[in-house]
């Protein structure tokens, strides 16, 4: 069984930053593409930033340019830079594989709030 134990997330003004973490228990995260998910309530959760394997990165039109995805396949770490934060960008962040939410499940996710 995977889990997943996200962290870094916080209360910021917009403009700032933040870097979320993600650790992967397990010896098989390399394996997988690996996401960057959020939710705001009252809505769904939407995949906002993708790593293959081989470190391809692909994200929503909303955080282009503003937040990078990464991995370490060594740590089982994938993160998220996230730059010139937005009051919309509030949500709890969670990552996970795309091809694995049923059988990983998700993690506690943490929560960013920016101020405007």
């Amino acid at each position: 069984q995977v889990q997943l134990v996200e962290s870094g997330g916080g209360l910021v003004q917009a403009g700032g930053s933040l870097r979320l973490s993600c650790v992967a228990s397990g010896s098989v995260f390399s394996a997988y593409h690996m996401g960057w998910y959020r939710q705001a309530p009252g809505k769904q959760r939407e995949l906002v930033a993708h790593i293959t394997t081989s470190g391809r990165t692909n994200y929503v039109d909303s955080v282009k340019g503003r937040f990078t995805i990464s991995r370490d396949n060594a740590k089982n770490t994938v993160a998220l830079q996230m730059t010139s934060l937005k009051p919309e960008d509030s949500a709890v962040y969670y990552c996970n594989a795309p091809t694995q939410l049923d059988r990983w499940g998700w993690g506690q996710g943490t929560q960013v709030t920016v101020s405007s």
